[in-house]
């Protein structure tokens, strides 16, 4: 039995779970194809989701192609849901990705296919909705080439587009043969010779092979209303797809990649395997702290429902109980490598605010719960002035979270103004030093510490410029990891990053007892003296080197009528945006420039008044800029024992340590 994990991937709208659902009626799951308007589709489960039409979970349905197993995971198309797409992108060997024939290529359309192309992952596309008024699929053909990738193939022409007839003839042309030809060396010979000698067998097993290397994308064209070029494109997954790889007989390697909970309230992890075999009752590593437990039941993905099963070999797609600390993104076994995110992080913050009324304990079990199935909404709890705030991508990711806490966790909330998620970067290099001894320093504990800038998205760094045999091992690693600890609100409250944190003196007071007595922590330095100095030390250097507040910035490319870009410049002007390029074609004019992401909302909102409603954007997160000169400065209320206060930060510190 073959095996191929699929994922449905389009900008919102474009029919993907229309498609999905078509689909499970062709090979026979399903006997009556569902609605996304009457809310009866397969993938779309919460009810959430079948409510507002929208996919906001990834979903996994199991259907046979042949003698092939297709898991395919059915993904959001909303851009303030692409957590949701990152996460299954990791556990994919082929995805197709759906275009609308009506609308083209859009925002996020770009966004995926630029992700695909760039982890190498074999993708078909779909041109969905010939059958709809208003269809281009000549056009959105040459958009494909001309916005996404030149190494597009289609796979056959649309007969009557536009009417409820239309319809596709499938076969490949000479531009399949001028694209093919770049990728094939023994093809591109065979042309050069006479076109007699390229045959329709010879062409599409060229295209077969460039596909599942990934090297050029088929195009298929049809309805998932209708039905018409299905058959085409379910024939093309297993012919132009590669299927799962591993080795079952290997070490265990797999990815969680979903949590959710079970009826009983139980975490319920989905994780693909990579590698060897998972068993029921096998104790197995997992996550990156050396952690161990026993699974206690799998399930797999077979034939439109999940079956129990006694194990789950690579190249599946497994549901596991009894390991209830696992957290998205968690290794089971040996991890893999390429862990790293394929899209940006959230650039917005909010506060949750609760109704009258409501029970704090349940709201923070509530949102301990949301995080759990998406760790990037990051909460954070403000002890001081009690408050919570989540990390968002979007407005309408704020509006589903309101909608999930009161569905399905009966707690009411709302959500103060969206801000920008900043960073602070070193604006040059400072160091600061205490001695354990010293009047002023109460911690058995000598540190000594120096930040300097680095380069743009490196992270943070940590170096040790003493000798690592010189005091324990763990005391290292308290300061290193309270190094990163209080990295995460500099200055000004936000996290800092893009800097190198050299350790540059330490010191310790070895384990000493009074005579006839066991161990004196009061005379004998402990982890706690590390992690209780190592703030003060940093904060410290910090203040010396300074930091500089960035806020995030979206790249966008907006078209509009030519005729509107004299109403829509000064408006650009307003929200902070910088055009870096404008071209004209025709009655069409193309900007391209950088907004703060805090303005794109805004933007988005006054862009169908300045342009009649003919104006397109798309934006996508691009790098942090140094806040504009003449700006206030953003600050963020602070959450921890502020080391910025000596004082108060002793008193809370030094209270909490047992001495």
């Amino acid at each position: 039995m073959h095996l191929l994990n699929l994922g449905i991937l389009a900008h919102v709208d474009a029919g993907k779970t229309s498609l999905t659902e078509r689909l499970l009626h062709r090979v026979g799951i399903t006997d009556e194809i569902g609605s996304v308007d009457a809310g009866t589709t397969r993938t779309d489960t919460l009810a959430l989701e079948r409510r507002r039409g929208i996919t906001i979970k990834a979903a996994v349905v199991s259907f046979p192609v042949g003698d092939t197993t297709v898991n395919l995971i059915d993904t959001p198309g909303h851009p303030d849901f692409i957590a949701e797409v990152e996460r299954a992108l990791g556990v994919l060997d082929g995805a197709v990705l759906v275009v609308s024939a009506v609308e083209g290529v859009q925002a996020q359309t770009r966004v995926l296919m630029r992700t695909l192309r760039r982890l190498g992952i074999p993708t078909l596309v779909f041109v969905n909705k010939i059958d709809r008024r208003g269809a281009r699929p000549d056009a959105v053909l040459r958009a494909l080439a001309e916005r996404l990738t030149p190494a597009v193939v289609a796979t056959g022409r649309v007969t009557a587009p536009g009417t409820r007839g239309a319809d596709v003839v499938p076969g490949l042309g000479l531009d399949a043969l001028d694209v093919l030809a770049d990728h094939d060396d023994a093809l591109l010979a065979a042309y050069v010779e006479g076109t007699g000698a390229v045959t329709p067998g010879r062409l599409r097993a060229a295209l077969a092979g460039a596909s599942r290397r990934a090297l050029v994308h088929p195009v298929f064209f049809g309805s998932a209303v209708t039905g018409a070029g299905v058959d085409a494109l379910v024939d093309g997954l297993t012919e132009l797809l590669p299927p799962a790889g591993g080795d079952p007989a290997g070490p265990v390697s797999a990815t969680v990649f979903k949590v959710e909970r079970g009826p009983a309230g139980e975490k319920v992890a989905c994780a693909r395997v990579f590698s060897g075999t998972l068993r029921v009752r096998d104790r197995v590593p997992f996550g990156t702290a050396g952690r161990e437990g026993r699974i206690t039941a799998l399930s797999v993905f077979d034939h439109g429902t999940d079956v129990r099963a006694e194990e789950v070999p690579a190249g599946r797609i497994a549901r596991l109980w009894g390991l209830p600390d696992l957290r998205i993104g968690d290794p089971v076994g040996v991890a893999r490598r390429g862990g790293e995110h394929h899209f940006a992080p959230p650039t917005l913050e909010t506060v949750v605010v609760p109704a009258p009324g409501t029970d704090r304990r349940s709201l923070h079990v509530a949102l301990t719960r949301l995080a759990e199935q998406d760790p990037l909404i990051a909460l954070r709890h403000d002890e001081v002035r009690g408050e919570t705030s989540v990390s968002l991508y979007g407005e309408v990711q704020k509006e589903v979270l309101q909608a999930t806490l009161a569905d399905e966790h009966g707690v009411e909330v709302t959500f103060r103004g969206t801000t920008p998620l900043c960073v602070e970067r070193p604006a040059g290099s400072g160091a600061a030093v205490e001695f354990n001894g010293a009047d002023d320093n109460p911690f058995l504990a000598t540190v000594g510490l120096r930040v300097d800038p680095a380069p743009p998205g490196s992270g943070v760094g940590f170096a040790l410029e003493v000798e690592l045999g010189s005091m324990p091992y763990a005391f290292f690693k308290a300061v290193r990891d309270t190094v990163h600890e209080t990295l995460a609100q500099g200055l000004h409250g936000w996290r800092v990053t893009d800097c190198a944190v050299a350790m540059t003196h330490c010191g310790y007071s070895p384990r000493q007892s009074h005579a006839h007595q066991g161990f004196d922590k009061s005379m004998s330095s402990t982890g706690h003296d590390f992690r209780g100095l190592t703030p003060l030390v940093l904060t410290q250097a910090l203040r010396r080197a300074g930091t500089r507040v960035h806020e995030p910035t979206h790249r966008f490319r907006l078209e509009a009528p030519a005729d509107t870009l004299g109403a829509l410049l000064p408006v650009l002007s307003r929200l902070r945006a910088v055009p870096r390029a404008a071209r004209t074609h025709g009655a069409t004019c193309v900007l391209e420039g950088t907004v703060p992401a805090a303005r794109v909302h805004a933007l988005e909102q006054h862009l169908p008044a300045l342009t009649r409603g003919e104006g397109e954007l798309e934006s996508a997160f691009d790098h942090y800029a140094p806040v504009a000169p003449g700006t206030t400065v953003p600050e963020r209320p602070r959450t921890d024992h502020n080391p910025l206060n000596r004082k108060e930060y002793l008193l809370n510190v030094t209270h909490r340590v047992d001495r």
